[in-house]
């Protein structure tokens, strides 16, 4: 085991090397506060504390703090991780500024939602524990958001092969696995799974109504709907309602009614409005579509390679054997060969 750790250690430190300064920042901030934590109770400043989030006390500043603070080893290696893999994957495609601002949506969001979850559920059972005795804190809220933007990026990738699951999966996995954690008794308290589920929907609002690209602002495709997170058989359900939610909140001006755009890419720069249309899944049957050709050509160089083998292996045939009958020459009664050539001639004309 021992001698693997230098390994690792390397290979670590040329991934944080290749990163921006974001994420080096982050990771940073989270080994920083990890040390200081034997020395002093840093959930209980920096972590979302319920009872302490909202009037009188407001500790707003642990939106903000929550994600980068962790107690234990294992939920620092799970912060760093998620860290690296979303300036590995995502920072290419937004840039160092987005993935930041993106940092700071998913967390803010899904620590207040986290900490109004927990008022009312106070409200509701007059429990003490729900208010004081939660805290909210570490990786688990900018997991959901991390997750929810590679279903978007890349949800087609294959994690694993047998049995066969892709990416797009992985939200609803991860959020079963906390729960079967939780069930298990080796989580605390619930707060990890409240804080991954809204972080996963914050994030996936904030992508689909309001991040701003070159195409506009959101990402209003078919494959990145509320329904697709859910399996086939409730998603004409879940569609339907996510529908009359949507449509509430345009009425009262929360979200505003997207427009599905298509630019046929004439030199005119013509752009059509359709409503089923959207160039994001445009790109994406054409990157389906040359993935599936590049393997089919694959496929035929190997078969190709194959057939040349057999023909290597095959002895050569005699030269007597491998002179057919000259087929292209006839002779005729007195032992001349006449050409096969044919000559056509016109044909008389009748009058």
């Amino acid at each position: 085991m021992n001698r693997y750790l230098p390994v690792a250690r390397q290979h670590f430190l040329s991934a944080l090397a290749s990163t921006s300064v974001v994420v080096k920042s982050i990771c940073a901030t989270v080994i920083l506060l990890y040390l200081l934590s034997w020395a002093a109770n840093t959930t209980y400043l920096l972590a979302v504390t319920p009872g302490f989030l909202f009037p009188p006390n407001f500790w707003i500043w642990t939106l903000l703090t929550h994600a980068v603070v962790e107690q234990h080893i294992f939920g620092v290696a799970a912060n760093i991780a998620t860290v690296m893999v979303a300036g590995r994957l995502l920072e290419p495609l937004w840039g160092a500024l987005e993935l930041l601002i993106f940092f700071a949506v998913v967390n803010v969001a899904a620590g207040l939602l986290s900490g109004l979850s927990y008022l009312l559920t106070y409200a509701a059972t007059f429990d003490l524990d729900y208010l004081f005795a939660v805290r909210v804190y570490g990786a688990p809220a900018f997991l959901g958001g991390i997750l929810v933007a590679l279903k978007q990026t890349a949800g087609d990738t294959t994690v694993l092969r047998v049995p066969q699951i892709r990416l797009k999966a992985a939200p609803a996995l991860a959020l079963l696995a906390i729960a079967v954690l939780r069930l298990a008794g080796l989580l605390d308290t619930s707060a990890p799974l409240a804080a991954c589920g809204y972080g996963a929907l914050s994030g996936w609002v904030y992508l689909r109504f309001y991040q701003r690209h070159s195409r506009g602002r959101g990402d209003m495709s078919d494959h990145f709907a509320f329904a697709s997170f859910f399996p086939e058989a409730l998603q004409p359900a879940v569609g339907f309602a996510a529908g009359l939610v949507h449509s509430i909140l345009v009425k009262i001006k929360v979200c505003r009614k997207m427009v599905k755009r298509y630019d046929v890419g004439a030199p005119s720069s013509i752009t059509i409005s359709l409503p089923g249309t959207d160039p994001q899944d445009a790109e994406r049957r054409r990157q389906l579509a040359l993935k599936a050709l590049n393997e089919r050509l694959n496929m035929e160089d190997e078969e190709d390679d194959e057939d040349e083998e057999v023909r290597t292996d095959t002895p050569l045939l005699s030269s007597r054997e491998t002179l057919p009958p000259a087929s292209s020459t006839t002779q005729n009664p007195t032992g001349q060969q006449e050409s096969s050539i044919i000559s056509f001639e016109d044909a008389p004309t009748h009058s």
